[in-house]
């Protein structure tokens, strides 16, 4: 990890736009290049990534990096209880989250966008409404790290308040420009939670850790249709009050 030169209040960013560049190219990446990351990369990214915040310094996280043959075998399993459940719908009740990621009754605005991300992702990629098969095949996309050599698992002791939790969106955010900088990019998921049970059994995580979310990790397929996807963000004016 790159040693800062000097103290950590007098640095001087050198460059203020690249950071900006790193916030606004970060995007869902959704198909990726069969290029491998190097084990080195990561484990630096995850190093700089760190020096996320969090309330008293408590660094609530835990990663597990899964690749190769393991990642293969976590991958096929859940893809079958995924096709399963299609199948058969009532065994969902069988893949609980651990927490509520969504609300249980949606309403606008976020429901609106909600819809918005969802109409433009199967726009691009030209998935009728209705066409449930093509659905599902989308959304399993998302059990096979979209094609991404390095899949992610971030996990929290059950311990934990839910102050936590902000404290981990920091930092998982933090991973994913330190990934930037390095020329890789990201999808953070929460699709995983369902099979939390299926994941810990892979990576081997206690029965006190819960699963907050998963994330894919690699090199952007820049010619794949779905890449060009790009969610909209409402104008900073319609979410900021200046109280002066």
């Amino acid at each position: 990890m790159k040693e800062l030169s000097s103290s950590q209040v007098s640095t001087v960013i050198a460059d203020p736009s690249s950071v900006d560049d790193a916030i606004l190219s970060r995007f869902s990446t959704r198909a990726y290049m069969d290029k491998p990351v190097d084990k080195a990369i990561l484990a630096d990214l995850l190093q700089v990534a760190a020096r996320a915040p969090s309330g008293t310094n408590t660094q609530p996280w835990k990663v597990y990096v899964v690749q190769g043959a393991a990642k293969d075998k976590l991958v096929a399993e859940v893809c079958d209880a995924h096709n399963a459940m299609a199948a058969n719908p009532a065994l969902a009740a069988d893949y609980a989250e651990a927490y509520d990621y969504y609300p249980t009754q949606w309403v606008s605005p976020y429901i609106d966008r909600r819809r918005e991300c969802g109409f433009g992702l199967y726009g691009v990629l030209g998935i009728g409404k209705g066409d449930k098969e093509k659905m599902h095949l989308q959304q399993q996309q998302n059990f096979r790290f979209f094609g991404a050599p390095v899949g992610l698992f971030f996990t929290i002791d059950k311990v934990m308040g839910r102050g936590s939790l902000v404290d981990y969106g920091m930092f998982i955010q933090s991973v994913m420009l330190a990934a930037r900088a390095r020329g890789l990019h990201t999808c953070p998921q929460a699709a995983w939670n369902s099979f939390g049970k299926i994941i810990f059994q892979h990576i081997g995580a206690g029965d006190n850790e819960m699963m907050v979310c998963g994330l894919s990790l690699g090199y952007a397929d820049e010619a794949a249709l779905v890449n060009t996807f790009k969610t909209t963000r409402v104008d900073a004016a319609s979410f900021t009050q200046w109280i002066e």
